[in-house]
Formats: structure tokens, C-alpha cells, sequence
């Protein structure tokens, strides 16, 4: 079983300094149909202006990652963290019963470009805690790099949810394959590019979600960047 979600489909919202697009139900967008894929509640494309940027606000009880496409963004939190992360570092902070942080762009006079990702997790009121890796051009090149997952194997974040998250930049003409496990379920997210799963064409910003599958190939016409979601 699968279901596409087009970018154009999207919830949309453009407030100047923060230009957004919700895969999923988020803010002021709301869709009882697209509430969500499994764990995988947030899924939000976010271009934000120079110097601007979510001042210090409050999570809980969720999994968020931030992941850099273009520019630089920089984080603070209410447990001291402070850091900037730029395309090749990702971010995972474990909301558990409480944090507060804040999110700039660095970049006074450029737009930073980021994927907010939040998931919920498997236990709820753990103690909050943050996580930042960085991947190099190498480990991320044609190739579906593990970047976030239960047991933090091979160099990955430690997510405290059953999921696996990959990230992908795929030159022209490249196929990578993925194998499922009995009764998982996955979500493909192309970030930038034209990309065909299976036999479904997707372009930049396209979704899709798909069930009841042990094996997906992935197949890049132009240069192209995906996250993948593998949940239960």
C-alpha cells in the first residue's frame, strides 16, 4: 500500500522571515487526513530570512530533528547547549518532560534551509537530553546513510523511538536500495531533485508513504537529496 503526498498538496504558510511548508498538520494548517505517518508527526520544510528565527519556546515529549539543507542554524537550549549546524550535521534533541530552545539562521543576509522533523517517542517523561553529528560529503554521497536509530549503530544519533532515519544525496542516474522488515513501514521524503521509488516518480518536495513492502529502489534522474523514515 502506498500514498503519495505532492509538494503542492502541502499546508503553506509565509510569514516573511519564515517561509514553511507542512507535510503534516502543524500551527495554523490543519488536515484530519494528514495527521501524520506512524511515529513520524512533523515533517516541515522551513526557509528562514537572514537573522531570522524561532525565539526561546517550549517542547515536550517528542523527538525532534533538524536537518540543514542550505546556510546555517543556530540552536540554544535550557540544558546550556549552544552550536551552529550547517548541511552535514543533524540534530536530535529528546524533549522528554521539558525543554526550552531557540533556532536563528546564523547567516545575517542568506536564507538557511531546513527540514524540522519530529517523531514521537516510545517513552514519554524521560529526562531531556541533546544529540549533534556530523556526516561528510563521503558517507552521505550515493549512497542511504543511517543518521538516527534506536541503538545509535554505525555512528548514528540515538532516537528514543523504534525508527531509523537515513539521509541520501544521490547524483544523476544513481539507484540505492532499501529492504524492509516484515511489517514495517516507510516514508520518503525528496528533499530537492527528481527521483523515481519503485515505479512512482517524485520531484523536490514530494512525499510518499508506503506499507506492505521488503524492498524499495531508489532511482535518481537529476542530482537529488531524500530522507527516508523507517518505522513501525
Amino acid at each position: 500500500m502506498k500514498n503519495i503526498r505532492k509538494s503542492n498538496e502541502r499546508g503553506h504558510a509565509n510569514h516573511g522571515w519564515l517561509n514553511t511548508h507542512h507535510t503534516f498538520s502543524f500551527a495554523n494548517y490543519y488536515d484530519p487526513k494528514h495527521m501524520g505517518f506512524r511515529s513520524l508527526r512533523v515533517l516541515n520544510d522551513d526557509l528562514i530570512a537572514g537573522g531570522g528565527g524561532f525565539p526561546f519556546h517550549s517542547h515536550e515529549n517528542m523527538e525532534i530533528i533538524s536537518y540543514v539543507t542550505e546556510g546555517a542554524l543556530e540552536h540554544k537550549d535550557s540544558m546550556g547547549n549552544g552550536s551552529v549546524i550547517r548541511p552535514g550535521d543533524v540534530q536530535l534533541m529528546s524533549a522528554g518532560s521539558g525543554i526550552e530552545h531557540s533556532e536563528f539562521n546564523h547567516l545575517p543576509d542568506a536564507q538557511t534551509h531546513l527540514y524540522q522533523i519530529w517523531i514521537r517517542p516510545a517513552t514519554r517523561g524521560t529526562e531531556p537530553s541533546y544529540q549533534e553529528g556530523h556526516f561528510e560529503d563521503g558517507e552521505l554521497t550515493d549512497q542511504l546513510r543511517l543518521i538516527a536509530s534506536p541503538d545509535a549503530r554505525d555512528g548514528s544519533l540515538r532516537i528514543n523511538q523504534d525508527a531509523r532515519v537515513y539521509a541520501g544525496r544521490l547524483s544523476a542516474n544513481r539507484e540505492v536500495a532499501l529492504d524492509l522488515a516484515e511489517n514495517r513501514h516507510v516514508w520518503i521524503q525528496v528533499l530537492h531533485g527528481e527521483v523515481t521509488v519503485n515505479d512512482v516518480s517524485l520531484g523536490g518536495g514530494d512525499g510518499i508513504a508506503w506499507s506492505d513492502e521488503s524492498h524499495l529502489s531508489l532511482q535518481s534522474q537529476t542530482d537529488s537529496e531524500v530522507l527516508v523514515f523507517d518505522l513501525n
